[in-house]
């Protein structure tokens, strides 16, 4: 499947073209664990339900026409009492950082509840009329990718209110590639909340079995936990999502991209944000920096003042660059521990920091940088000179440790 733009809207669409056949047919097999009700149905019937879920929580038919979880689960006379909205809000419109607010869902009435304003977290007061809670939202594998953290803290609220939470898995695209350092606890923070690396290979139901049953959450405690896993996948699965997780993810390459080039966030060079290819181009206001030239602008819905804005940016178009590891057939199945050729690289990152005289000079919040990486080492290892390679080498042990330790969760093997 693949992603379009229509007014700036991001639309479920026809199969992507370039799939091959193998490849077209295995991810139509493939069955996510909310459309799997009767694997579920009865730890929530006669049940009050709270859902956390997005826009990205819907079934797609073989048709490949889509039902929101909410209406589906509504449809089977399931008790739907609340909905709990992460970042970018319950029906997806919502742009990074954005506070979101309460609402009432306008199709069905239920009450909404955000997760990602002044409280991170469902309170104990909402969680009182709440037998069973129900995690569906759409990951991307990066630990920076706020979604696992809002699971996090509501497998917290969960364990400390009794209530049993249900996950319905979902495939996750960058399941291939397990790469970045492990994250430092001084640099815990919301998009950072776990000691896992940058891109950790599991889906977001095979983390939090590995959250729960390494005592992660507050206290050690543990919560009543159910994963409804998805059936007909494993990592060998070519996976593109059917509808965008966020705004500013609009396409699979985007996607595939967003775990090494959103540490450009933290800098003076755009990531492409105020563009109709958001993660696919990098640039700045500076001809030397290259041929390609983009200008970000406002776009509703997507960016509000983007970097940059209305400033040409020079730099690299990344449309035409090829995707690696489960994207070629050859490698599929393989785990790429950080391959400089693999899905993740530190390359742009390293020849932009060497076109402004080092990385101290482009990175302009480097709080914010260490809070994406996990620790403050990346500036001084770059502008010392090493390579992407000798990087690589000095979380490659603490990489090869969390391989072992997450082994006992993982649901597809």
């Amino acid at each position: 499947m693949i992603f379009k733009r229509n007014n700036c809207k991001t639309i479920i669409c026809a199969a992507l073209l370039a799939l091959s056949c193998a490849s077209l047919f295995a991810q139509a097999q493939v069955i996510v664990g909310a459309a799997r009700f009767d694997k579920y149905k009865k730890l929530l019937q006669n049940k009050r339900v709270a859902i956390a879920a997005n826009a990205t929580s819907i079934i797609v038919d073989a048709g490949g026409g889509a039902v929101h979880d909410l209406d589906f689960l509504l449809s089977k006379k399931i008790n739907v009492v609340k909905v709990f909205a992460p970042e970018h809000g319950f029906r997806g419109k919502g742009e990074a950082g954005e506070t979101i607010a309460n609402d009432v869902d306008q199709k069905t009435g239920v009450p909404i509840y955000s997760i990602y304003g002044k409280s991170l977290r469902p309170s104990p007061e909402l969680l009182a009329d709440v037998d069973v809670f129900v995690y569906d939202i759409q990951d991307v594998g990066a630990r920076f990718y706020t979604y696992i953290s809002a699971m996090h803290y509501i497998m917290e609220a969960c364990a400390q209110n009794d209530i049993h939470l249900v996950i319905f898995d979902r495939p996750n695209p960058n399941i291939d590639c397990v790469a970045g350092p492990i994250r430092d606890e001084r640099y815990k923070s919301y998009v950072s909340l776990d000691p896992i690396p940058t891109i950790y290979g599991m889906t977001a139901g095979e983390l939090a079995q590995m959250i729960n049953g390494q005592g992660w959450l507050e206290g050690g405690v543990k919560c009543k936990l159910t994963v409804i896993p998805v059936k007909n996948y494993t990592r060998k699965t070519r996976y593109v999502l059917p509808v965008a997780p966020s705004p500013n993810l609009p396409s699979h390459r985007a996607v595939r991209f967003y775990p090494f080039l959103c540490l450009f966030e933290a800098t003076v060079v755009s990531e492409g944000r105020g563009t109709e290819e958001p993660f696919s181009a990098i640039g700045y206001p500076d001809e030397s920096f290259g041929q390609y030239v983009f200008t970000p602008r406002d776009i509703p819905g997507m960016a509000t003042n983007p970097k940059h804005e209305g400033k040409p940016c020079y730099g690299l178009d990344l449309t035409g660059e090829p995707l690696y590891g489960l994207e070629n057939s050859a490698a599929a199945g393989s785990l790429e521990l950080a391959k400089p050729d693999g899905i993740f690289t530190l390359k742009h990152f390293i020849d932009f920091a060497k076109k402004f005289g080092g990385a101290k000079n482009m990175v302009d919040q480097k709080a914010g940088l260490a809070r994406l990486w996990g620790n403050d080492k990346l500036i001084e290892q770059i502008d010392s000179g090493m390579s992407e390679e000798e990087i690589r080498a000095t979380w490659l042990p603490d990489v090869e440790k969390f391989l072992r330790d997450r082994k006992p969760y993982l649901l597809y093997k």
